[in-house]
């Protein structure tokens, strides 16, 4: 699933034709609990899943998957050049650094000639408006060009949680600055299937703004 309107790459074919993905190998950014790794080796991939955190990858484990899983950086990955033929990113990593192109350099990095990188993100949209699922969610409340992080303190004023707010422009030019070709920007609709509601995700919502965005980029 590439966001949470329910969009399935089985549907999208973002990084190509399932039965393509045979012997491919993947790298998850982000991977979290490896939800997206564990489906592309369904197909036959090899995939790669990483994520900054430990935790996260003792979900991974603890669910199982005949990939490897790697505790990294996304500024810092630690392959070699051109080691992948494609990258994905479902929610992960690009939303929570402060500087978004030098992710991207090395994900172009590590990607083959030709290699494709699709990374899904809330839409910037979103940031204008209150997190609400109801009526009271549909009213612009701040300023969508204001890029002030959000930030989540503990009792020490540590920051425990950071997620950084870019305009739909700024993540353009962020993908044209890391050495990508934008080929797609999908913008899911919310399908009349999906009737869930949580935090500020809701039909009432995702009728009439869009939640995600997903950004297919390639290396050429």
């Amino acid at each position: 699933m590439w966001g949470p309107e329910g969009l399935d790459e089985v549907e999208a074919e973002l990084l190509g034709p399932p039965e393509e993905l045979k012997g491919r190998a993947v790298l998850e950014i982000g991977a979290g609990a490896a939800q997206c790794a564990r489906w592309l080796a369904a197909q036959g991939a090899l995939p790669v899943a990483l994520d900054i955190s430990h935790r996260q990858l003792q979900h991974a484990l603890r669910i199982g998957g005949p990939f490897p899983l790697v505790c990294a950086d996304a500024g810092a990955l630690p392959f070699a050049d051109e080691s992948f033929d494609l990258a994905c990113s479902a929610y992960g990593a690009l939303p929570f650094v402060a500087d978004p192109v030098l992710v991207l350099k090395e994900v172009r990095r590590v990607l083959r000639p030709g290699g494709r990188f699709v990374f899904s993100v809330t839409h910037p949209i979103r940031w204008a408006f209150p997190d609400e699922p109801g009526p009271e969610g549909l009213t612009v409340s701040s300023s969508y060009f204001d890029r002030t992080p959000y930030v989540e303190q503990d009792e020490q004023g540590r920051a425990v949680y950071v997620e950084h707010h870019r305009t739909l422009g700024d993540r353009v030019r962020d993908v044209v600055a890391g050495g990508f070709r934008l080929v797609d920007l999908v913008e899911p609709q919310w399908p009349s299937w999906n009737s869930s509601e949580w935090g500020g995700w809701s039909p009432l919502r995702g009728n009439l703004i869009p939640g995600t965005a997903v950004f297919v980029c390639e290396r050429d």
